[in-house]
């Protein structure tokens, strides 16, 4: 009797796709290469395990979820040094930089899509390993705003080109939140803590931000103050008016420069062309991690604002500068591809593509023809054709049938009357025509009928 094994998936990894939809995951990775590409993003990848210091350089913000790598054999010599599974690419990113710093070129873009780890409670929609999509432009001593600037740019062309229906990104700066609570002089440590709980808007509602508040010890006139300040509607050009003029009683300088290194970065964003109704000012962005000093950005699905930020991130001044010793000032974005394909797939928004990259198959007619079968299946990979040959010497309603599984769109016949006349038949499994071609036209006949089958 077989020994029994439990093979299932372990809580928090089941990041298993059947082929269709690692086809599509597989296609939206290149939507993003190609963007990252276009806006000059080189591409890098970290080792999975990190130094246990290095991961926890950042304080205790990723302790609790920390996965550490411990040998199995108690006598493995190769545990001088405690290690763990990186949980995020930032800190990498720093450590990265550090071990390349004279190598380099600043300012430095790069795009990375590792899978990277957290040791957290698993549940739907979250998990214990998946793959983080993430850029960043990191400078030496300064980085010019226009960075910012382009990171709508960039987030808009992925969006568009996966045709996820109607998004909007939207843009605040950490610096107008801080001297806005400043202001109110109420503190330091309030100030994060306000930030913080304005962070939660979307998950709680205004009522319980505004309870939130209170607990800190906010009275309810600042309560209302606070809510009607990042509930500030309009156009871009109208949330910059209403600044000016309801709030020209503010004159702390982080809220004037938080405010006018926005203005220079929605003017870049407007002269890269990103429409205004993908890119929005939204004062209640606050990015909570007190990392972020500068820009941030949300990323939303209309009609679909329970999934929360889809892609999100923001500028910051130390973090990256953590082992070198040295300022280097960032600004950079994170799409949970795991996560957010796996919500896109559930809503129907995206459709697994076709289980087979295979656009011709080509039946086993005959098995003596194998090499002739063998010869016109080299003849059209030459072309950049997809082509899967049967092998297995079934009927053809079952080949057939199985071609119907794959999707493949094109099946090639060749039995021994159509090789004594030098043809072919060719099946648009779409369709079901099939039409006679000549074997010496093969490659042009196949790919003018490709071009007419829908994708």
């Amino acid at each position: 009797m077989a020994e029994k094994f439990n093979y299932s998936l372990p809580s928090g990894f089941n990041i298993e796709l059947l082929p269709g939809a690692k086809r599509l995951e597989q296609k939206i990775m290149g939507i993003m290469v190609k963007v990252f590409e276009k806006y000059g993003f080189s591409p890098i990848e970290t080792p999975a395990v990190e130094r246990l210091e290095v991961l926890q350089a950042k304080g205790n913000q990723g302790d609790n979820i920390l996965y550490g790598i411990t040998p199995l054999t108690p006598d493995n010599h190769d545990n001088e040094e405690s290690r763990a599974l990186k949980f995020d690419q930032t800190v990498p990113l720093a450590a990265y930089i550090a071990r390349h710093l004279h190598q380099i070129q600043f300012p430095f873009a790069r795009y990375q899509m590792d899978m990277v780890f957290r040791g957290e409670r698993a549940k739907t929609g979250r998990y214990r390993q998946f793959r983080q999509c993430d850029i960043d432009v990191v400078g030496r001593e300064k980085l010019s705003l226009l960075y910012d600037a382009q990171i709508p740019a960039i987030i808009y062309e992925i969006f568009q080109q996966l045709g996820i229906g109607k998004f909007i990104i939207r843009v605040n700066n950490r610096k107008i939140l801080t001297g806005f609570f400043d202001n109110l002089q109420i503190g330091e440590k309030r100030i994060k803590e306000c930030i913080k709980i304005i962070d939660t808007l979307e998950k709680v509602g205004e009522t319980r931000v505004k309870q939130e508040l209170e607990k800190i010890g906010m009275s309810a006139e600042i309560s209302d103050l606070v809510m009607a300040f990042i509930n500030l509607k309009g156009t871009n050009a109208e949330i910059f008016q209403q600044l000016e003029t309801n709030f020209s009683t503010i004159t702390n300088a982080t809220f004037q420069l938080g405010i006018q290194e926005l203005k220079e970065v929605m003017t870049g964003v407007r002269s890269l062309q990103v429409p205004e109704e993908n890119c929005q000012i939204d004062l209640s962005i606050a990015r909570g991690l007190d990392y972020y000093t500068g820009t941030v950005y949300e990323t939303t699905l209309v009609g679909h604002e329970s999934l929360g930020s889809i892609c999100s991130g923001g500028r910051y001044e130390e973090l990256v500068g953590l082992f070198a010793g040295e300022k280097l000032p960032g600004v950079g974005i994170s799409i949970g591809l795991t996560r957010l394909l796996g919500k896109l797939l559930d809503l129907g928004i995206l459709q697994p593509l076709s289980p087979s990259p295979a656009q011709v198959m080509i039946l086993n007619m005959q098995s003596e023809l194998m090499a002739e079968y063998l010869q016109i299946a080299q003849r059209l990979r030459a072309q950049d054709i997809n082509v899967l040959v049967n092998f297995d010497p079934k009927p053809i309603k079952k080949q057939l049938d199985y071609a119907n599984k794959l999707q493949i769109p094109v099946c090639l016949l060749i039995g021994s009357n159509e090789y004594e006349n030098s043809v072919a038949q060719l099946k648009n499994m779409r369709s079901g025509e099939q039409i006679s071609v000549p074997l010496a036209s093969i490659e042009a006949e196949i790919m003018s009928l490709l071009r007419g089958i829908p994708s």
